[in-house]
């Protein structure tokens, strides 16, 4: 695999086809029909770096098959967390590179590389499809800071009366100053919501929840007015690490 730059910035080639490092990804991409979600607990920012330097490196040493679109590590302004989202064409190409990976141990070297490290939810990478996006009227910058916004849901219908409430709230438009977008993501199997949400900075983000998201506020009112969601809470993450295909 060969390293150069380009004016989106590193890419890495080889047969596998061309790829951006270390960038935000293409959350609406056409051709991604399967996301991947996690979320670990690295414990300390040193902590943090090894996971995420770790896990990038050993990605970009492994032949990547045409179904791979993205992995990228994010980590949390908490210092300690670390945010996964991965995309690929679909769940069966993702099964191919599963066996891909068990063959070239690509697996085992991941679970070095994550050795202590405490998964969230403890259930492994959630498989997600992406629902609907709000959507800011103009990008007011370069994104900057990715929120993840976890909801528990009952299943598929509570989960797109969540999403599809929020859309009609905000006529389909990400408000906020610093904010480029909301990605309603649904777990496979109805029982989780993410949105993954695109900020300026982790600053903007902090002045729209003073601002717009306080407990007795109409949209922290509409949630839990609705049967069958909890949320979660949410987590701000920056510095992307990893490979986006070109």
């Amino acid at each position: 695999m060969t390293t150069q730059q380009s004016a989106h910035g590193t890419t890495h080639d080889g047969a596998q086809g061309a790829f951006l490092a270390d960038v935000f990804p293409e959350v609406r991409r056409p051709d991604a029909g399967a996301v991947l979600i996690s979320e670990w607990d690295a414990g300390s920012p040193g902590g943090q770096r090894a996971v995420v330097d770790g896990v990038a490196r050993v990605w970009k040493e492994t032949p990547l098959p045409e179904g791979f679109l993205s992995r990228v590590l994010f980590t949390g302004t908490d210092g300690r967390s670390v945010l996964n989202y991965g995309q690929w064409t679909g769940h069966a190409a993702r099964q191919e590179f599963v066996r891909i990976a068990e063959d070239s141990g690509l697996r085992e070297r991941i679970a070095a590389v994550l050795d202590g490290v405490v998964e969230v939810d403890g259930t492994g990478p959630g498989r997600f499809r992406l629902y609907r996006s709000l959507l800011a009227e103009e990008a007011p910058g370069a994104v900057g800071c990715v929120v993840r916004v976890g909801f528990r849901t009952s299943g598929h219908e509570a989960a797109r009366r969540l999403v599809d409430g929020l859309m009609e709230m905000f006529g389909g438009r990400q408000g906020g100053e610093g904010a480029f977008a909301s990605h309603f993501h649904l777990r496979e199997d109805g029982r989780q919501v993410v949105n993954y949400s695109e900020w300026t900075d982790a600053e903007a983000h902090q002045r729209q929840v003073e601002s717009a998201l306080q407990h007795g506020g109409a949209v922290m009112g509409f949630i839990a007015g609705l049967e069958g969601v909890e949320p979660l809470g949410f987590k701000r993450f920056v510095g992307p690490r990893g490979l986006v295909r070109a």
